[in-house]
């Protein structure tokens, strides 16, 4: 940074905490025709009248504490142009590569000996479990929530429904190496009748339409549209694929007539990251437990539903 620029950048930062300051002192100041404090000052709308009131001294010092902790930290940190700080601190001096060495030499050993261990058997283990958890939360809530439960375009990892499969093989690898999600557009080859059709036929797979008509002619148009080649010809989907099965009820972005016209239409695409690089292998084995766990609660929980008399 050139000296110009960070001259720039100090005067402005540092002009902008005086100028809060100023204006706090500017708006507190006491005026020759101001009314008593408590009183009202005339003033009134709609049969409101407006007091005089100050504002409370603990609000007043917590701003003022603010702007001292603000020109503190930029003392002490860098922040101020080219000022590095009176503790030296800089983001590129390896600190970061010595604190994830260290992390690794604590917590290493643990990650390396569940590593070793098969994805069923941590999924049963509590402690490997709440560790999961905690990097579920850290990595994975963003997309699928924090309970796991996902929203639009965001599977759920909670029931048992899996775009590439449930086997804790296939889930290790979605989190590795990612994936990419395509559907195509189908707007430009179907006529507006035929894209209704198509619609209803779809959402007949799973739930009952009145208009038989158009759902024989979507039915048709599924099967000579290419449809069968990524949902197959009981549209039952292709983990292979990542396409979707279409009988169950189970929409990723929603189940409206509506929405899903948009994805036949206009088509999806989904993107899952990978996370091989970022987080290494032996922690991924230890999310992909923690995720197969949720799915496998949840198939025992749907166990004992229909166990129940």
């Amino acid at each position: 940074m050139s000296v110009f620029w960070s001259g720039w950048v100090i005067v402005i930062t540092l002009a902008n905490i005086f100028a809060c300051y100023w204006l706090i002192r500017w708006t507190s100041r006491k005026r020759p025709d101001e009314v008593a404090s408590g009183t009202v000052t005339g003033h009134q709308w709609d049969g409101l009248q407006e007091y005089n009131n100050p504002l409370p001294r603990w609000w007043l010092w917590m701003f003022y504490l603010t702007m001292i902790f603000g020109i503190g930290y930029l003392l002490l940190y860098p922040g101020l142009g080219s000022f590095k700080g009176l503790l030296g601190w800089s983001s590129h001096d390896g600190r970061y590569v010595e604190e994830m060495a260290q992390a690794d030499q604590e917590y290493g050993p643990l990650f390396r000996q569940y590593a070793a261990m098969p994805i069923p058997e941590l999924a049963q283990n509590q402690e490997a479990q709440d560790m999961g958890r905690r990097m579920f939360l850290n990595y994975c809530a963003q997309c699928h929530g924090s309970d796991a439960g996902g929203s639009p375009g965001y599977p759920s990892l909670r029931d048992r429904d899996w775009l590439y499969g449930g086997a804790p093989e296939q889930i290790e690898t979605s989190i590795l190496k990612g994936r990419q999600g395509a559907m195509p557009a189908h707007a430009a080859m179907l006529s507006e009748s035929e894209l209704d059709g198509l619609v209803l036929y779809v959402m007949s797979l799973s739930t009952p339409q009145a208009d038989n008509g158009k759902v024989a002619i979507g039915q048709k148009l599924f099967m000579e549209r290419g449809c069968i080649a990524c949902h197959g010809l009981d549209a039952k989907g292709n983990p292979a694929l990542g396409a979707p099965d279409l009988t169950d009820k189970v929409w990723l972005y929603g189940s409206s007539r509506q929405t899903v016209r948009e994805t036949i239409a206009n088509g999806r695409q989904g993107l899952m990251p990978a996370h091989a690089d970022f987080l290494g292998p032996d922690k991924v084995h230890l999310l992909a437990a923690y995720v197969y766990g949720l799915s496998a609660q949840e198939g025992q929980a749907q166990t004992a539903g229909q166990a129940q008399p």
